[in-house]
């Protein structure tokens, strides 16, 4: 016989409601125990409030005005134990108060059959009770700026993105959604390096360095390390750190055409994987050769904090800028504008042009043209970057980081040989 046949519709969500207050009330339970002081509640009454929250949602129908008088009524009481408290103790908080409060929230909620959200709102607010030393001490290890650079990065993701219009608008059919998705993508890859590198910070030594370095930005990371390869006396060390870089520029640009054009993504990941592939691999190698010095190296790496709103922003003007002038090279010069446009563009960043070729490709420009700019433009880049490290770095890591990356630039090329047919 089946029981839930016998048992009254509402028996499922009083039992629910117990459940979640009752697990709630048993931290605070624990909490008072543990504590000489006064606390609020326990395993009796945070039950009680939950199903007050239950019982006034079911007489008032799911009405929002006797909820929320409810509600008012409960914070007076909580209200009045938070004055008690403040007369007991200088050290007195509210949290207790607060997991009241949301008891309440969470009965009205299953009433209204929003079981996901009150069991989702029941256990954080448990993790959050429970993780209170942990919190309190990762408060004292984030930097006041961290907490800043994190609110900028929401800001650019959840404030401004949702907001843009998704539509092609204009004569070159800009897309003003899919324009700073472009900005979000970047952002968020190198934010993520950014954040890898402040947790590893004095581990790992330079190839650790290069290798989130080169998720960020290669052609940083190469002046970066060519600047201190001054200061020791590693050339293979910093060399095949410049070439790693390179290689992880590789993987960054597969997963940004995987997000923005799974057509190019498709044609170019089996090459951009060999590549990445053989620079980490010949790169890691490299660096075991022995030097003249020896002994561990602390890195003195420290990415930028890539979410200025200025470079943020530069970078949405940059890839704007990339798609007007590929769309005016193709319609003007042809493939030979376009590819000669990409030779340029490896001088500086490539992103902007390269995630510019993903909105090109495929309307007014075919997928093989498109692959093979994205080639030219990676390859170039490396060179550039080889001729940075010879000029800036000593003579020694000069060399050998010219030669590697002139050896990679040229590998970038020969996927060349069957796009180009």
């Amino acid at each position: 016989m089946d029981l839930a046949q016998w048992l009254p519709p509402e028996a499922a969500k009083i039992l629910l409601v117990l459940s979640l207050s009752f697990l709630i009330g048993l931290d605070r339970e624990e909490h008072k125990a543990a504590g000489d002081q006064y606390s609020f509640g326990g395993v009796r009454t945070f039950p009680l409030i939950g199903l007050i929250g239950y019982a006034l949602a079911l007489l008032a129908e799911g009405q929002l005005l006797p909820v929320t008088l409810g509600f008012a009524v409960v914070g007076a009481f909580l209200l009045v134990s938070y004055r008690y408290k403040l007369s007991t103790s200088t050290r007195a908080g509210v949290t207790s108060e607060m997991s009241g409060l949301a008891t309440y929230l969470i009965g009205a909620l299953v009433y209204k059959e929003h079981y996901w959200i009150a069991t989702t709102l029941s256990v954080a607010g448990i993790l959050l009770l429970e993780l209170k030393t942990a919190l309190e001490n990762l408060t004292k290890r984030i930097a006041p700026e961290e907490i800043l650079t994190f609110t900028k990065f929401l800001f650019l993701t959840v404030v401004i993105l949702p907001v843009l219009p998704n539509r092609d608008l204009g004569p070159f059919q800009i897309n003003p959604f899919k324009t700073w998705l472009v900005v979000v993508a970047v952002s968020a890859i190198s934010y993520g390096s950014y954040v890898i590198g402040l947790l590893t910070k004095g581990q790992g030594g330079i190839l650790v360095a290069a290798i989130l370095g080169g998720a960020y930005s290669s052609t940083v990371t190469t002046i970066v390390m060519a600047r201190r390869a001054v200061r020791e006396n590693r050339p293979h060390l910093f060399a095949g750190g410049t070439l790693i870089a390179s290689g992880m520029m590789y993987v960054r640009l597969t997963v940004l055409l995987g997000i923005f054009n799974r057509n190019l993504m498709m044609l170019l990941w089996p090459s951009f994987a060999v590549l990445a592939v053989l620079a980490i691999a010949a790169g890691w190698l490299w660096s075991r050769l022995p030097d003249s010095k020896t002994g561990p190296l602390r890195p003195e790496y420290q990415a930028k904090n890539p979410l200025e709103f200025r470079a943020a922003f530069l970078f949405g003007v940059l890839f704007l800028g990339m798609v007007i002038i590929t769309h005016y090279a193709l319609v003007y010069l042809g493939k030979t504008g376009l590819y000669s446009l990409a030779s340029v563009m490896g001088v500086v960043d490539v992103d902007p042009f390269i995630l510019g070729m993903t909105q090109s490709t495929g309307g007014t420009t075919p997928i093989a043209e498109g692959a093979v700019a994205i080639l030219i433009a990676a390859a170039s880049n490396n060179l550039v970057k080889g001729i940075y490290a010879y000029v800036i770095s000593d003579r020694k890591t000069g060399v050998q980081s010219l030669a590697l990356l002139a050896v990679l630039a040229l590998l970038g090329l020969a996927p060349l040989l069957w796009l180009a047919r």
